[in-house]
């Protein structure tokens, strides 16, 4: 393979924290690597963790579901031959993992999700794929399954082998019903003092602000899945500075920001169901990536895939950090404004 070129443009980078993350999959504090042009998200971000770190559980953080996807296109002569074919093949997904065995040892089908149109056949292959993020291993497999498919079942022909039915890299309502990537929820509770000292807010205006801004106001401007001010801010400097593939924050950034009040206290809980990570694989082998990723604890000897969850648990509290400091300080006139002006200029 040849060497990375590194870019004469270097992205600044600093680390922030730590965040204290408790949950199934980790239990600590940790710093984390933004990657970005925009100064402010760093200080932001900290605000968060230092809210983070005050707080008996921290930020609790749920790997609730994993899979990447690559979605096919077949034809037949008709929608019932159609039909027909896909309920066989549902029927012989042993047989489906026997092809995909063939093309990684990290690689397993775990779902099959179809729509016809006509006589089109949208498959839509759902898979583990280990610590890698999964794209080329899932279209891999999936260029195995297709002659496998097309020798057992001769009535059907080849169309693509992308029918924009995963969906990659694009905004749609399907990775959020069935998912794409690691499906992560972070929740936090933050004592009513805190929120006042620390955020400068109370939590009855925060809780309104999220209906009226990231719920009412999505919805007016025509959002899909999404319900959050900037989930993509986060995302992107935190993909960066840990080598994934930057374009994931379109179906990355379709995540929801649930909030209420709580005996006085402020719940606050980003959802993210598309959140596309991985600990292996292209972009990986660049020293700073390596570097950052160690540190994070991510290159550790673990099962498959465990590496590639811890990631996402970090990855999916940094969101948490940053959008809530960002919609406490838009609770108060002036104050992001003022952020911005004192921090870039």
């Amino acid at each position: 393979m040849k060497a990375h070129k590194i870019t004469q443009a270097p992205i600044p980078m600093r680390w922030v924290g730590p965040l204290k993350l408790t949950g199934h999959l980790i239990n600590e504090k940790i710093s984390v690597p933004l990657a970005t042009y925009e100064t402010p998200l760093w200080p932001s971000v900290g605000r968060g963790a230092r809210v983070s770190a005050l707080v008996e559980e921290g930020i609790k953080v749920s790997v609730l579901d994993e899979r990447m996807t690559r979605s096919i296109l077949l034809e037949a002569e008709d929608a019932f031959a159609a039909q027909q074919a896909i309920n066989s093949l549902k029927s012989r997904m042993a047989d489906l993992n026997a092809v995909v065995s063939g093309s990684s040892r990290f690689a397993s089908l775990i779902d099959l999700n179809s729509q016809v149109v006509g006589n089109l056949i949208y498959l839509r292959l759902e898979f583990t794929t280990g610590d890698a993020s999964g794209h080329n291993m899932v279209t891999n497999a999936a260029d195995k399954i297709i002659p496998w498919i097309l020798t057992n079942y001769p009535n059907l022909r080849y169309s693509s082998i992308s029918a924009n039915y995963c969906s990659d890299k694009k905004a749609t309502a399907v990775n959020g019903i069935l998912g794409r990537g690691k499906y992560v929820v972070c929740e936090i509770t933050i004592p009513r003092d805190i929120c006042e000292r620390r955020l400068s807010t109370t939590p009855e205006k925060v809780v309104d602000l999220n209906i009226k801004k990231n719920l009412i106001g999505t919805l007016m401007a025509g959002g899909m899945r999404s319900a959050n001010a900037h989930f993509a801010n986060m995302l992107l400097a935190f993909y960066l500075a840990t080598g994934q593939d930057a374009a994931n924050i379109i179906e990355g950034s379709q995540g929801v920001v649930h909030a209420e009040v709580r005996n006085g206290d402020l719940y606050f809980s980003c959802t993210m169901p598309n959140l596309i990570v991985g600990s292996v694989g292209n972009g990986k082998g660049i020293d700073f990536v390596e570097d950052n990723l160690a540190r994070l604890g991510c290159r550790e000897e673990r099962e498959p895939g465990a590496n590639a969850r811890r990631l996402a648990a970090i990855c999916g509290a940094t969101v948490l950090c940053g959008e809530l400091s960002l919609l406490a300080a838009q609770t108060n006139p002036g104050e992001l404004m003022e952020a911005h002006l004192k921090l870039e200029r």
